[in-house]
């Protein structure tokens, strides 16, 4: 009796020091994913103050930058591993997501009350962002089961985006910066659960993840900010 109690001892320690060590390592990489995530938001600032002053030069060859900002984000899948070079994609990534933002952030500011129009929508996406990565700590439903529809429901609003191009519509661009809010504040609980539970296959995924999240959102509401608060 007193060597089954033994053995059971020992595996019950052998399970808390496997179960402690996952939990270290989960923790770790929870802290990494936020400081690349908050060096991004540096990085994409940096990006957007450089690219405002040159923001009719972005829009004249925006589509050659838009091919040169996809294609960093592609080749940052394959680099993710490679130390070093994987923070210069990841850095010259968002830096570019930055630059491309130029042109909306010039408009606005050119716009009566522009500066106030950019503030409030920083501050709202703050907010919102603040309040779901706070709400998937805290709930006990499970978000993480939701890639699919999240997936097929961005699908859809990109395919509307881009007819909208053609169609110039200014109620269906409401319409369609409202369903980013929405959608991308459900992302944000998806990736945030996703990260606490350390699925994701290296922190820059987690960081980028929620960078592209919050940039989504800001850009949205920047978008509807300037609708509503234009002279137009």
């Amino acid at each position: 009796m007193g060597l089954y109690d033994r053995d059971y001892a020992r595996g019950n320690f052998a399970s808390y020091e496997t179960q402690s060590r996952g939990e270290t390592q989960i923790i770790s990489f929870v802290k990494e994913t936020y400081k690349l995530f908050a060096a991004s938001m540096m990085a994409g600032a940096v990006g957007a103050y450089v690219g405002v002053p040159l923001a009719g030069t972005i829009a004249a060859y925006f589509w050659p930058l838009f091919a040169l900002e996809i294609g960093l984000l592609i080749g940052l899948q394959f680099v993710k591993r490679k130390e070093g070079i994987n923070l210069v994609v990841m850095f010259a990534f968002v830096f570019m997501t930055g630059l491309m933002l130029a042109p909306l952030l010039s408009h606005t500011l050119g716009m009566n009350g522009g500066g106030t129009v950019i503030g409030n929508a920083f501050a709202m996406t703050s907010v919102v962002f603040g309040t779901m990565s706070f709400y998937a700590i805290k709930t006990t439903k499970d978000f993480t089961s939701y890639g699919k529809p999240l997936m097929i429901a961005l699908f859809v609003i990109i395919g509307f985006s881009i007819l909208n191009i053609f169609l110039g519509n200014p109620m269906l661009m409401v319409a369609i910066s409202g369903a980013v809010v929405i959608l991308f504040s459900i992302l944000v609980i998806y990736d945030t659960q996703n990260i606490m539970r350390g699925a994701y296959e290296t922190p820059i995924d987690g960081a980028i993840a929620l960078y592209l999240d919050f940039l989504n959102i800001f850009t949205a509401l920047l978008q509807l900010f300037g609708i509503f608060g234009g002279d137009d």
